[in-house]
């Protein structure tokens, strides 16, 4: 093979040698300008490979995001929320409104009559209405005009369930059921501030207080049927304490209207809150509903347990757990 290759390659030793390695005598050469036009083609694509590479990484990472993101088509991609912009105002703009006086009670009338607490009004009444003040301040003309419109409404109700309402036992009835109403619901016409009568007294006494097995007397609301049971009063005073035959009289108050267990229980403990500004108070009722009882599942043994507890009774597991634990919850 040696002696049958071309003459150009044989004149010259090195071309016998450039046969075997060509591309090491190429770069054995000395550096002219075809070695550095190779030598720039030879950068130039090792900058290909890296751009390629670099370009081939962020697509890899691109694919990898989006798999944690299942939803690959933009159209699936949520749409940015706008951003709200700041109106500038400027000082001649800005308009600043006046401090107003707030309005006396006297003033407010009845169209703001609510105190800071959603329970109780400035003028001692709880949860007040249009009716509740027309049967405060009613003469007496009216009242006797009241009972009439009740007794004829019973009268129509005994007429409805087939009975006889002119036969000796029903006569008077009517009536009868008027004022037992009237005095089952005496507690939208008591007044807050009338019952406590200024019985709080500052003894520096910081200790819980407590008064359980409180009997209530309520009526459901939704049938107009009674529901009893006990209530536990506890409170954490600051300082001032308050009778303790007024908490008796403010569960009364709130229980002598159509009621039902759950408001019962947290307009009894933020009416306390508000009166006396102790540190806390826990209010905890159970009862048994006779709309349960008589009727509907007609369970006898049921007792409905409803539970509010405010400002260190709330923050404070062990105040709450020491105060269930006195009245006997716990122990169940």
């Amino acid at each position: 093979m040696v002696q049958f290759a071309s003459p150009s390659r044989s004149q010259s030793p090195s071309g016998v040698s450039s046969g075997s390695e060509p591309r090491r005598t190429k770069k054995s050469k000395s550096k002219d300008g075809s070695s550095k036009k190779r030598t720039s083609a030879d950068d130039q694509g090792e900058n290909a490979t890296k751009a390629n590479g670099s370009t081939s990484a962020r697509n890899a990472a691109e694919r990898r995001s989006s798999m944690s993101k299942p939803a690959r088509d933009f159209r699936d991609q949520p749409e940015p929320t706008p951003k709200k912009k700041k109106r500038k105002t400027t000082a001649s703009s800005a308009v600043i409104p006046e401090p107003s006086a707030a309005p006396t009670p006297e003033e407010a009338g009845e169209t703001s009559t609510r105190s800071p607490s959603p329970v109780i009004d400035f003028d001692g009444l709880s949860r007040p209405s249009r009716g509740t003040r027309e049967r405060l301040d009613e003469p007496p003309e009216q009242k006797e005009l009241r009972m009439e419109k009740m007794k004829g409404a019973v009268r129509t109700l005994l007429e409805c369930i087939g009975e006889d309402p002119d036969r000796e036992g029903l006569l008077a009835t009517p009536e009868r059921y008027a004022k037992a109403m009237l005095f089952f619901t005496k507690g939208y016409q008591e007044n807050v501030r009338d019952i406590v009568n200024g019985a709080i007294f500052q003894e520096g006494h910081n200790e819980m207080v407590i008064v359980k097995d409180i009997e209530v007397f309520s009526m459901c609301e939704h049938h107009l049927v009674p529901f009893t049971g006990k209530m536990h009063i506890g409170y954490i005073p600051s300082n001032a304490v308050i009778g303790i035959s007024k908490l008796p009289r403010i569960a009364e108050l709130f229980a002598r209207r159509l009621q039902i267990q759950e408001r019962l229980t947290k307009e009894v403990a933020h009416a306390i809150m508000e009166v006396l500004k102790p540190q806390g108070v826990a209010v905890v009722m159970e009862s048994s509903h006779l709309c349960m009882v008589m009727r509907g599942v007609e369970k006898t043994t049921t007792s409905t347990i409803t539970s509010c507890v405010l400002g260190c009774f709330e923050r404070k597991e062990k105040t709450r757990n020491e105060f269930l634990s006195l009245i006997g919850v716990n122990r169940r």
